[in-house]
């Protein structure tokens, strides 16, 4: 299949990409996106089945490569047997994905502190190990992609999710960080920051629904991201109102804005012990 030249995935047709989190939501949106461009794919997930599930439909629909890599995130050790896994099959990585990432929704002092710690394990340490990992080669070669996915819940503290929305303000300037870091080498970094997106996420994160009423689809937001990473964008925000809200909060003083997503996101009374 030949990619069309006004495909966001064109970019890198014939190329290698590498999904983390790449079984459900938007890592699974991009890897459908990336295939229909032509670009073969790594996808990584906690979920074996699915990704031989979503190898097998993207191969037979698209003619593209796929490889799949059982890995948890959580482990320390996963992102290094990532890069092992490419290394013995001599895959040069072209555009590198950091997707995998989780909530928990709640008072802080009843999410149970393991998952508080894996969180920040998978959001923020894989990321910057991913990215150190695959940087090197990126920089060898003079030309490279990398899209971290942050959220729009990174530019503002978000009571009741306070671990999660700090992990993403993490990625979020770890990515512009970087992004003018390895501009000189031909390297580019995009930071992708959805709103609410009708994935897994807020059955996993215990969100309420009232934060998710106006959801975006992933298949929305994957192409956003990667269309703001093929046009070298340090950092894109999906959604108009998205961005409305983010451009008010930045008039606004931080502790009302704190204030409002407070009232947003709390439990229900009596949820607190």
């Amino acid at each position: 299949m030949n990619a069309s030249s006004n495909s966001p995935a064109a970019r890198w047709t014939g190329k290698w990409a590498l999904i983390t989190g790449a079984s459900a939501g938007i890592g699974l949106e991009l890897a459908r996106q990336l295939a229909a461009g032509s670009v073969h794919l790594v996808l990584t997930a906690r979920r074996a089945d699915r990704l031989q599930s979503l190898a097998a439909e993207l191969s037979s629909q698209h003619g593209v490569l796929v490889e799949t890599l059982a890995a948890d995130l959580a482990r320390p050790g996963a992102p290094a047997e990532i890069l092992a896994f490419t290394a013995a099959k001599h895959l040069d990585i072209e555009l590198l994905v950091n997707n995998a990432g989780f909530g928990a929704f709640g008072y802080a002092h009843e999410v149970p502190a393991p998952l508080l710690l894996e969180m920040i394990e998978v959001n923020c340490s894989a990321v910057v190990h991913l990215t150190r990992l695959y940087l090197p080669g990126m920089i060898e070669r003079r030309h490279g992609d990398i899209l971290i996915v942050a959220s729009v819940a990174g530019f503002q503290a978000v009571p009741f999710i306070s671990v999660y929305a700090a992990t993403k303000a993490f990625d979020l300037m770890f990515a512009q960080g970087l992004a003018e870091e390895v501009r000189p080498f031909g390297v580019r970094v995009c930071a992708l920051c959805p709103g609410s997106t009708t994935t897994e996420f807020q059955q996993v994160a215990g969100q309420p629904d009232r934060a998710f009423r106006g959801a975006e689809t992933a298949e929305k937001v994957a192409r956003v991201g990667l269309r703001a990473m093929a046009a070298g964008k340090t950092w894109v925000i999906s959604g108009a109102k998205n961005r409305a809200m983010v451009e008010a909060e930045r008039l606004a003083p931080r502790r009302f804005i704190t204030k409002m997503a407070a009232k947003l996101m709390r439990p229900p009374e009596g949820s607190a012990r």
